[in-house]
C-alpha cells in the first residue's frame, strides 16, 4: 500500500500523461498514443503480479500497433491501487532488478481502473461492452472460493449474496455470470475467460466453478431461458488455461522513494520484479487475442506439463524456502537459499518432485532448476519469505501434496515433500511466539489457530490440520503422508529445521 506521504503528492509532481515525456532518457516509456487505445481486456485483480506480467506483455502489443487491446483494471476489494494510479493516468514504473543492476520501464497498458464495491454496475458495463473480448484474472487462489473438496464453496457468505443479488455481485463468479448473461441477452458473443492464477488446470477449474455457480443461479432465479446460463457457460464460453511465472516482491516505501528519485517525479506504486518472465497459454480464443507470441508468450495446445513443472519445482521450492526460512530466521528468499542446509534441502526436494512430472512433454528439468537456483539467488529482489508464506492451505495442495501423493502411489518416499507440510504447520504455530503474530496469514487462520493452540501431539495435530484443510481427502495414501509429516513436525518441535534435516539424512 502506498504511504500517505506519497499519496498526497501533487499532480504536477506525479508520474502522469503530462510528466511522462520529461522523464530521464534511460527510463523506457510508452511509444504509442495512449489516447488511441481501445479497451479489449478487462482484468479482475489488479495487483502487483498483473502489473509486472500480463500488463507488460500487453504493453508490448500496444507498442507494436495492436491498439484495440488496452486494459480496464478492476479491483474486487480495495481501492488502494486505483487511488495510487488514477492521479497518474494509470501509468506506473516497472523496476526490473537483477544482480547486475536495474532497468526502469513505464507501463501504459492500463487505461482505467474500477473498484467493484464502489460501483459494481460500472464493472458490469465494462464486462458487457462488445469491445471487451478477453477477461483475465489474478485474484489469488483463495478468491476462487473453493470448498475443501475442490468444488464451489456454496456456504460462503459472498456466494450466497451473489445468488440472492445477481445484479449487484461481489465475487468474480458473480460478475462473470451476470456479465455473460447480459451479453447473451443482448446478442453479444461471450468473452474469453483467461485465468492467470496458480490453480491446477486453471482454465478448466474456473470453467467448472463458474458453471456450478451458474447452475445455482439458474435454479434460484427460476430461469426459463433455453439453453440455461449454466449450459451457455459450459458449452459456449472459452476458458483457456495458462501458466504464469515472474517473481514480484512487495513494494516498500524505500522502493517508492528510490524510484521516484530516479524518475524526478513521484510514483505512488511502482512494481519490483526480476528480469525473467514466462507465460504459457492454451491457444483457444474464439473472440480473438493479441499476438502475444511475438513477445515471448508460448502459445500451446496443452499447458499442463509446463504448469506442473512450475507449480512443483518453482512454487513448491518457494513454499519450502519460505517456511523453512522463517523457522531459520531468514527474512528473504536469497538469504534463505544461501543457507547451505536449505539449499541442499531444495535440491533433494526437486529430486523427489521431478519424477512426478510427465516424461513425454520435452521438459528440461535440469536447465529449469538451474535457472531457478539463479533466480532464488537474486540479491536485488529482497523477496520476503513472509510474503510467500501467505495462504499455505490454498497453495500446498498443488505445490507439494500432489507430488507427495503421486510418489506414494508409485511406491516412492516423499520425505522432503512431507517436511514442507510440517514446516508450514510449525511456522503457523510459531506466530505470536518466535514469529510476529500476523507475520503471514491464511484463509483458515481461525480454525488453524484454535487447533494449534491445543498443542496436541504431532500425529494428532497433522491429522487435524489435514481434516481442516481438506488435504488429500479420500486418497488411499493420505494416512501415510500424515504419518510422514507428523514425524517431521515432531523433529521441528524438538530441534527446529536442523533436527528435521538431520533426521532426513539419518
Amino acid at each position: 500500500m502506498p504511504s500517505d506521504q506519497t499519496s498526497r503528492a501533487t499532480t504536477n509532481n506525479r508520474l502522469s500523461g503530462k510528466t511522462v515525456q520529461a522523464l530521464p532518457a534511460a527510463v523506457a516509456t510508452p511509444s504509442y498514443d495512449r489516447a488511441r487505445v481501445v479497451t479489449g481486456i478487462v482484468h479482475l485483480g489488479v495487483g502487483a503480479f498483473h502489473r509486472a506480467h500480463q500488463a507488460a506483455y500487453v504493453d508490448d502489443c500496444l507498442a507494436a500497433g495492436e491498439t484495440d487491446w488496452g486494459i480496464t483494471g478492476v479491483s474486487l476489494r480495495s481501492a488502494d491501487t486505483r487511488d495510487a494510479l488514477a492521479p497518474q493516468d494509470g501509468l506506473y514504473t516497472l523496476a526490473i532488478r537483477g544482480s547486475g543492476g536495474e532497468r526502469l520501464r513505464v507501463i501504459g497498458s492500463i487505461g482505467s481502473m474500477l473498484v467493484a464495491p464502489e460501483d459494481p454496475e460500472a464493472v458490469l458495463a465494462a464486462l458487457t461492452d462488445p469491445r471487451t473480448r478477453i477477461v483475465t484474472l489474478t485474484i489469488t487462489e483463495k478468491a476462487y472460493l473453493r470448498a475443501a473438496g475442490g468444488g464451489l464453496d456454496t456456504a460462503h457468505s459472498e456466494i450466497a449474496h451473489d445468488l440472492r443479488n445477481p445484479r449487484m455481485p461481489k465475487t468474480a463468479h458473480g460478475f462473470l455470470a451476470e456479465a455473460l448473461a447480459r451479453r447473451r441477452a443482448a446478442g453479444t458473443p461471450p468473452f474469453t475467460v483467461l485465468c492467470c492464477d496458480n490453480l491446477p488446470a486453471n482454465g478448466a477449474t474456473l470453467h467448472r466453478l463458474l458453471t456450478e455457480f451458474a447452475t445455482l443461479r439458474d435454479a434460484r432465479l427460476g430461469s426459463t431461458d433455453e439453453p440455461s446460463l449454466a449450459f451457455h457457460i459450459a458449452d459456449e464460453v472459452a476458458f483457456p488455461s495458462s501458466m504464469v511465472d515472474r517473481i514480484v516482491p512487495a513494494t516498500t516505501d524505500a522502493d517508492r522513494a528510490r524510484i521516484s528519485g530516479e524518475l524526478g517525479v513521484e510514483d505512488a506504486w511502482p512494481v519490483m520484479t526480476e528480469p525473467f518472465r514466462q507465460w504459457v497459454v492454451e491457444d483457444k480464443f474464439p473472440a480473438g487475442r493479441p499476438a502475444w507470441e511475438k513477445f515471448g508468450v508460448t502459445m500451446v495446445g496443452d499447458v499442463r506439463p509446463f504448469e506442473d513443472m512450475k507449480l512443483r519445482l518453482l512454487n513448491g521450492a518457494h513454499s519450502a524456502i519460505a517456511y523453512l526460512g522463517l523457522l531459520s530466521g531468514h527474512a528473504t528468499v536469497d538469504r534463505a537459499f544461501a543457507d547451505p542446509a536449505i539449499r541442499s534441502f531444495v535440491d533433494a526436494l526437486w529430486a523427489e518432485a521431478i519424477p512426478t512430472l510427465p516424461t513425454d512433454a520435452g521438459l528440461d528439468t535440469s536447465a529449469y532448476t538451474a535457472q531457478l537456483a539463479e533466480r532464488f539467488s537474486n540479491t536485488a529482489l529482497a523477496h520476503r519469505t513472509a510474503q510467500i508464506a501467505n495462504d499455505g492451505s490454498q497453495k500446498l495442495p498443488q505445490r507439494i501434496i500432489a507430488s507427495a501423493i503421486e510418489r506414494l502411489h508409485a511406491g516412492a518416499a516423499p520425505d522432503h515433500l512431507a517436511l514442507v507440510i510440517a514446516a508450514w504447520i510449525a511456522a503457523c504455530e510459531a506466530r505470536g511466539k518466535t514469529l510476529p503474530e500476523a507475520h503471514f496469514t491464511d484463509p483458515l487462520d481461525a480454525p488453524l489457530t484454535a487447533l494449534l493452540d491445543r498443542r496436541s501431539p504431532a500425529d494428532e495435530t497433522v491429522a487435524a490440520v489435514f481434516d481442516v484443510a481438506g488435504f488429500a481427502r479420500g486418497d488411499r495414501a493420505r494416512e501415510t503422508l500424515i504419518g510422514l509429516a507428523a514425524d517431521s513436525l515432531g523433529q521441528l518441535r524438538r530441534g527446529g529445521p536442523a533436527a528435521a534435516f538431520a533426521a532426513l539424512d539419518a
